[in-house]
């Protein structure tokens, strides 16, 4: 897993790291989804169309979102969160 820093412009515009778009294969015109809660923003690269597995990924994400609302969420250090979306 990578884990880089990177600045929003004026424009709220947002650079992807280099070594992220290539692992990725990222490129001009790329397609991500977003979504956001509190402090956290999850990007995810999709084709075009959606594939069942972006579909999925969203649903997860919604259940994600619910589970922490309903305080059903279990606290991890960063170490055990790193594995944890290392498998995803």
């Amino acid at each position: 897993m990578t884990i880089e820093l990177t600045r929003m412009s004026s424009k709220g515009q947002v650079v992807i790291p280099l070594d992220i778009r290539k692992k990725l294969n990222l490129g001009e015109g790329g397609v991500l989804a977003v979504s956001s809660k509190d402090n956290l923003v999850v990007f995810k690269r999709i084709e075009n169309p959606l594939t069942e597995d972006d579909i999925k990924t969203f649903n997860d994400i919604k259940e994600a979102w619910k589970e922490i609302e309903e305080g059903k969420a279990k606290r991890m250090d960063s170490s055990d969160f790193l594995k944890e979306i290392s498998k995803w």
